[in-house]
């Protein structure tokens, strides 16, 4: 079965530069399936990258080469790398756009793409890696290349940068937490997963601060609530997000990336003790 190639890049599609990494796939694997994951990430944005490809990659088949090109740092010191992790094959900057999907783990395999014969060119534009070295790359891995032929293997001391993904912070009376990315309905996904808020939970009434808005339960599903009305619910990713039934939750409830939301538990309901005659 001809191995998977996807895509994942700020570029957009109104210019020529996602063609021309498709071209470059194309001459050198041609039997590899090429696939857009995405090409809307907010420019430079690593942070977003990496959250939309720890939602995509495990979707792929195993042995899929995923191609990530958000590169603010292209044609400086920075390493160009790619590394076999989570049965999958990931190609790009070493700027943190891998630390999603490894989490606390080191990747299986991980070499340092600094061999000219695995380029397209030998003297590959200072702002164009994604075409000249990642693409190609990625496209003779697809065809069968092994890691090792392709790169210089890291050695102690040469681990991956680290993208620092905001935790949330949780406490006696909720969990104070942030929004990590807004899609393109305006839902804002925060870093709580809807398991462990669930489990703090336990039972309790459930309030939300959110921007503008405060809301009140947890629902299942967008319908839960009338058209208009905001709502706070675990999405597929698995996060919780704030939305707004049939609305724009960013532009109606002022939330953004960074944004503070805090997820406030009711008191357990609990018998107050009687005080007795002598208590004042």
């Amino acid at each position: 079965m001809p191995v998977a190639i996807t895509l994942l890049t700020d570029f957009g599609t109104r210019d020529p530069y996602v063609g021309a990494m498709r071209g470059v796939i194309a001459g050198l694997a041609p039997d590899a399936r090429v696939h857009d994951v995405s090409h809307e990430i907010a420019p430079q944005s690593v942070i977003e990258a990496a959250f939309v490809l720890r939602g995509a990659y495990p979707y792929f088949p195993g042995g899929t080469v995923h191609v990530c090109v958000v590169d603010p740092g292209v044609g400086t010191a920075r390493r160009a790398v790619a590394l076999r992790a989570r049965g999958h094959v990931f190609v790009g900057p070493d700027n943190g756009l891998f630390s999603l999907v490894l989490g606390e783990d080191a990747p299986d395999e991980l070499v340092v793409l600094d061999r000219p014969d695995a380029w397209r060119v030998a003297a590959p534009s200072a702002t164009f890696h994604g075409r000249d070295v990642f693409a190609p790359v990625a496209a003779r891995i697809a065809a069968g290349a092994a890691l090792a032929d392709v790169g210089t293997p890291a050695g102690g001391g040469a681990a991956l940068r680290v993208l620092r993904w905001a935790l949330p912070i949780p406490d006696a009376d909720g969990v104070r937490a942030r929004v990590v990315h807004v899609d393109r309905f305006g839902n804002a996904v925060t870093n709580v997963e809807g398991d462990d808020l669930a489990r703090r939970l336990d039972g309790r009434a459930l309030k939300t601060v959110a921007g503008s808005a405060v809301v009140r339960g947890l629902a299942r599903t967008y319908a839960d609530v009338d058209p208009g009305e905001p709502v706070v619910l675990t999405g597929s990713a698995g996060l919780v997000e704030v939305a707004v039934r049939n609305g724009n939750a960013a532009e109606l409830l002022s939330l953004r990336a960074g944004t503070p939301v805090s997820f406030v538990f009711a008191p357990e309901d609990r018998p107050r003790p009687l005080l007795s005659a002598d208590a004042r």
